[in-house]
């Protein structure tokens, strides 16, 4: 699946440049946009789910949380 993407208020300075790296690679600046994002990237790693799972601990630790079967039993009750 093919996805589009609008990127707004550029500098002028950063089309141009876009502009010129991307016709020194015989490309037009949206190929050259694909590219630069392709390899930007390539190199970045996927976080997997423990991790994010210890990211969301560490950012909700000391909140009061609402155990799970309280949380059940109420949506139960409701109906």
């Amino acid at each position: 699946m093919a996805a589009s993407l609008s990127v707004r208020n550029l500098d002028d300075e950063v089309m141009v440049r876009l502009k010129r790296r991307a016709a020194r690679h015989g490309r037009s600046a949206e190929a050259e946009v694909r590219d630069i994002l392709r390899h930007a990237l390539a190199t970045e790693t996927e976080t997997s789910f423990d991790e994010l799972a210890a990211e969301f601990r560490a950012l909700t630790a000391g909140r009061k949380h609402t155990p799970v079967d309280v949380l059940l039993r109420e949506s139960r009750d409701e109906r």
